[in-house]
């Protein structure tokens, strides 16, 4: 089964840049649309960015429009955000996942950006 493990969050200062990666294993994540959602203490879990399985389509939510940017690179297995003049409103823990017979996430990474 197709597993899913998210790293590069961190701690930035607002404005700053950071990109997360999402690495399968255990099968090949061609073919698969892969989600990122967000978690923020006290609020609801939030789409962030969508991507087909070929890589042609993508979406992104509007309140991350024009500064964060969904790629995949089928052949090394990964799926990437580019996260680009955060804001302290984008902290929070980001998951990546898919919809298979049921949602499959990793276990998420930490994003803190300080004002």
């Amino acid at each position: 089964q197709l597993q899913l493990v998210e790293s590069g969050g961190g701690s930035v200062q607002a404005g700053g840049s950071l990109r997360l990666s999402c690495s399968a294993s255990g099968s090949s994540i061609g073919i698969k649309v892969i989600h990122w959602h967000r978690q923020a203490p006290g609020k609801e879990r939030e789409q962030v960015a969508i991507i087909s399985g070929d890589g042609d389509d993508t979406y992104v939510a509007d309140s991350v429009k024009g500064r964060f940017t969904i790629s995949r690179d089928n052949a090394q297995n990964t799926v990437s955000l580019q996260m680009n003049s955060l804001k302290p409103e984008d902290s929070g823990v980001y998951y990546c996942g898919y919809l298979g017979r049921s949602w499959t996430w990793g276990q998420g990474t930490q994003v803190t950006v300080s004002s």
